[in-house]
């Protein structure tokens, strides 16, 4: 079990840093601490590999959080409505 805490970014929106326990912001690269902008605490997670996250795998964000110690979430390819419609539209009846 892999404990983390999770920021939102100042600067791009649905952008979401995952940081090992003992990791703290100021320890992380200059340039994405300046990419990423003032960090906005969300919330303090355990992870194991049978929890589920929305939009990443679960192995993917343990794997970083062992090396290099966090998890840049990037914005979604699709826009969230898109995103919707794609993974819980029906089939369409005439």
């Amino acid at each position: 079990m892999t404990f983390c805490s999770i920021y939102r970014s100042g600067k791009k929106a649905e952008t979401y840093l995952y940081l090992s326990e003992g990791l703290a912001f100021d320890d992380l690269p200059a340039e994405l601490r300046a990419a990423f902008g003032e960090p906005t605490f969300v919330m303090a997670l355990k992870l194991d590999e049978g929890r589920r996250l929305a939009r990443v795998d679960v192995r993917t964000v343990l794997e970083r959080l062992r090396e290099p110690g966090y998890f840049l979430q990037l914005p979604p390819e699709l826009p969230v409505e898109q995103e919707i419609s794609r993974r819980f539209a029906g089939p369409v009846k005439d």
